[in-house]
């Protein structure tokens, strides 16, 4: 087999894998929105290309008396916003710390946080719950936004420790000696060029809150204070409901500010903004 022959089929298998991907995460996606479509409220005699397709059931969402999607909406988005502010900034202190400071106990903390990634916070519930409960944060968003800011941090701060170790110490001794302090080093030169990890972190950070479904219903007790993962499932899951339309209506409309954040921080994601910061 000749070496142009085997780059063809290698392009080609390339290309196959892709189209294969691709079928497995769109088919789904338009399955959902195809089924939202539909007039009816069940999935029965739903089609992926509806003949008589309307727009009702997100008009019900947004204008029903008896619709609290607008609720749920706006406490995932003050969930999102404030876990990935509060989250993705007290990251970047801890893992600036870890990454620049030599200090008692850093290589355990280090440790440590490399254990705390191996297990899931579902093993933490009932210690969450009772601690919650004890404070008096249960049902609450704040008491949400609390445990997925502390959940957050051991993994994304270890993660954004390697990339601050891959900027070079020369920077913050030139600052130095120009007479910067700690914090106008990594407000104003170590932070922007950390803008690129920072912005996965502060996307993940974000997009949590949206997808995740089993915290908020073990905290969450008021209907008020539902996000839209949990809000969204007593669509289907309460006794005779049939709205599995209503529920992709819903959940199509999710990705509406998850795609906006995401193009928001694209130049960030695919930049390397570090690439030139010695260069001169």
């Amino acid at each position: 087999m000749g070496r142009k022959t085997k780059n063809r089929l290698e392009i080609a298998a390339m290309y196959l894998i892709i189209a294969v991907m691709f079928v497995i995460i769109f088919y789904p996606l338009l399955w959902a929105f195809g089924i939202s479509l539909n007039p009816s409220s069940n999935l029965y005699g739903a089609s992926i290309i509806p003949e008589n397709w309307s727009f009702v059931h997100y008009e019900w969402l947004f204008t029903s008396p008896r619709s609290n999607y607008l609720l749920w909406y706006q406490n995932t988005l003050v969930v999102a916003l404030s876990v990935s502010l509060i989250g993705t900034l007290l990251v970047s202190f801890t893992a600036y710390a870890f990454s620049r400071y030599r200090f008692r106990g850093r290589k355990y903390g280090l440790y440590a946080f490399l254990l705390l990634q191996m297990f899931p916070v579902l093993m933490a519930m009932v210690a969450l719950y009772i601690l919650l409960n004890t404070i008096g944060l249960l049902d609450s968003l704040l008491g949400l936004i609390i445990i997925y800011i502390g959940n957050n941090i051991p993994m994304n701060a270890f993660l954004v420790k390697g990339y601050f170790d891959t900027l070079p110490q020369e920077l913050d001794e030139s600052a130095k000696m120009d007479g910067a302090g700690h914090f106008r080093i990594f407000f104003q030169i170590l932070l922007p060029l950390a803008k690129p990890i920072l912005s996965v972190v502060a996307l993940f950070n974000f997009m949590h809150p949206f997808m995740d479904f089993i915290l908020p219903r073990i905290v969450l007790r008021s209907p008020e204070n539902y996000t839209l993962a949990l809000g969204l499932f007593n669509f289907v899951n309460d006794q005779f409901s049939n709205n599995f339309t209503r529920f992709a209506a819903g959940a199509i409309l999710i990705a509406v500010p998850i795609a906006t954040v995401y193009l928001f921080l694209q130049k960030y994601l695919i930049s390397g903004l570090a690439s030139g910061a010695t260069k001169g």
